[in-house]
């Protein structure tokens, strides 16, 4: 630079070229490396500030790493599994086949008929288990002649149930059972898959006989009678004594019953007896006589 400077001055002095005066040619600059000068042209790095290099891969946006399925799961609380376990009913064990479930019918018992005179509520009376029913209070007279101290209710006798409970005593209700058995049942057989229940017209009242004022008191009024007016099949339909006497179809059938309650009962009253006993049978158990079947 100090040659550069000197060359001009003496360019500007009036003195001749400096190419012209010895020993100066050693004051021209020297032609630097092409490399050099571009070198010179690329600007000089930043001073070093501290912070990491960075590289083009840390450019890159980061990704997620995916996570695991343990990870995802919410955190549970304290005590919170314990307490769902807890509180989590646990299914029944069902039997390893159905054929567990089912009990043989030859291991099933059935229970025995309470007595009602005992003081069950329902079933046997008069100490047999084929009358079911119950004990009723005594019922006071209201005339001379009736009344009823130790009656009961009847619902069924020999596997026959009645259309109405009737009140009775007990000797009655066993005539009534054994008539069923040895004179209804035989009598009717399979016809409309056989007899399912009586018909009952009356049992317990306190009445003169045939509601004729004046006539001694019926044995209806002292609970030792009661009238059939029909038999019910199994199948639904029922047998009059009003339309069925006397016909082809039951005609022998309704006869038949007739005739077997005489000796159960000692008074058996029905069609032909009278005009009061045309659509009814009335059977009762009469002390003091003898049998009267008409």
């Amino acid at each position: 630079m100090r040659a550069l400077v000197l060359a001009l001055a003496l360019m500007s002095s009036g003195l001749p070229a400096a190419a012209e005066l010895p020993g100066l040619s050693l004051l021209r600059p020297i032609a630097r490396p092409v490399q050099a000068v571009a070198g010179m042209l690329r600007p000089a790095p930043r001073p070093d500030t501290g912070a990491p290099e960075v590289t083009r891969a840390a450019i890159l946006p980061m990704l997620p790493v995916p996570a695991s399925r343990a990870q995802l799961r919410p955190r549970l609380r304290p005590g919170f599994v314990t307490e769902t376990l807890l509180a989590s009913p646990r299914p029944v064990t069902r039997p390893a086949t159905a054929q567990e479930q089912i009990v043989p019918a030859a291991i099933v018992r059935s229970a025995p008929v309470p007595d009602i005179a005992t003081g069950g509520r329902t079933g046997k009376v008069c100490g047999d288990p084929a009358i079911l029913g119950h004990t009723i209070p005594p019922i006071a007279a209201k005339a001379k002649g009736c009344g009823l101290d130790e009656g009961v209710s009847v619902i069924s006798v020999a596997g026959v149930a009645l259309t109405q409970p009737a009140s009775i005593d007990c000797t009655t209700a066993r005539a009534l059972k054994t008539w069923v058995e040895d004179g209804v049942k035989p009598v009717v057989g399979k016809s409309g898959g056989g007899v399912a229940a009586l018909q009952i017209a009356a049992s317990y009242a306190c009445r003169p006989r045939n509601n004729q004022k004046g006539a001694k008191i019926s044995e209806h009024g002292r609970g030792r009678a009661i009238d059939i007016s029909a038999i019910i099949l199994a199948d639904g339909s029922s047998v009059t004594v009003l339309k069925g006497w006397g016909t082809k179809a039951y005609g022998k059938t309704l006869a038949g019953m007739r005739k077997a309650a005489c000796g159960p009962f000692n008074t058996v009253l029905g069609p032909g007896s009278d005009r009061h006993h045309a659509d009814h049978f009335h059977l009762d158990t009469a002390r003091g006589r003898g049998a009267y079947c008409r």
